[in-house]
């Protein structure tokens, strides 16, 4: 078996190929046999192990994970709407842990989702929908009180689009999520911090429960990075995110309440009448 693996991994070659939102490149992982990195135009997007859907190699996507662990009680199935694709690594995740699990994944990319789905096949018995579709009009289609959770991991040039930025936005979330259920979104920012702040203070707007989890050098301002913004309408399990969070293999911080309006720093709410993409990284981020 372990020959296998070995010969298996010499083997392995990049794919490339032309998508629509740029260069999609699938990059095997030297150190596990069938983990594949996902580059959109040099940019990391995803990471998948298709021997073992349950490990979450980017830290942003782990802290994702954490949420979906607290969704719901462990084992039980969730419905969940993703928007944004990529290379559906926490529609594996979700349908790994938690066995008859059903899933939306609403991606604009077609020919991205063509070439997921031949290089990276979904297990076949995870229950798993996707659309090809911007992800506010996919978003519209889903039901009222539907989902249990809502993960939002949206990029197009590295940047999140502006039209999923706005508090009309999140009032679409949020009518489509279940009494107690979660919005999570995946938000990447650098000094000075203007666009994190301004979706601090959207979010605000729609739900009453909010929770914030980086690296503490992204929280300080000091780099370009990633931060996961969690939301609902019920108590968040703010202690056992914190815990699990700084147990990570790089350890972040959660903020939550008085520190993270603080944190916001009197920022307003983004409209669509207002709102702009997120900053694009700086090239050194990539590097």
């Amino acid at each position: 078996m372990a020959r296998n693996k070995q010969r298996e991994r010499a083997a392995a070659a990049p794919v490339v190929e032309t998508v629509d939102g740029g260069l999609a490149e699938l990059i095997p992982d030297r150190e596990r046999p069938r983990a594949w990195t996902l580059l959109i135009d040099g940019a990391p997007q995803s990471h998948v192990d298709l021997d073992d859907p349950a490990h979450l190699s980017f830290e942003y996507q782990r802290r994702l994970g954490h949420i979906a662990d607290l969704a719901a009680p462990p084992n039980r199935p969730l419905q969940v709407v993703h928007l944004g694709g990529g290379a559906f690594t926490l529609a594996r995740y979700v349908a790994a842990t938690r066995p008859r699990s059903t899933q939306q994944i609403v991606e604009l990319d077609g020919l991205l989702v063509q070439l997921v789905r031949r290089e990276l096949p979904l297990d076949s018995a995870a229950r798993v929908r996707v659309r090809s579709t911007d992800a506010r009009a996919g978003l519209a289609k889903v039901q009222d009180g539907w989902a249990d959770l809502v993960i939002a991991d949206v990029f197009s040039g590295a940047r999140t689009p502006a039209h999923l930025t706005s508090t009309e936005f999140l009032a679409e979330v949020r009518r489509t999520l279940r009494p107690g259920g979660f919005y999570a979104a995946n938000l990447a920012d650098g000094p000075p911090l203007t666009h994190l702040r301004g979706q601090i203070a959207t979010a605000a707007a729609v739900f009453p429960e909010l929770a914030l989890t980086a690296d503490p050098t992204v929280l300080r301002g000091r780099r370009f990075g990633n931060a996961v913004l969690l939301a609902s309408d019920r108590e968040l399990p703010v202690a056992e995110l914190t815990r699990r969070v700084a147990t990570d293999p790089h350890p972040g911080r959660v903020e939550h309440g008085r520190a993270l309006a603080d944190f916001a720093g009197g920022a307003v709410p983004v409209t669509d009448a207002s709102a702009k993409p997120s900053p694009a990284p700086p090239a050194s981020v990539f590097q």
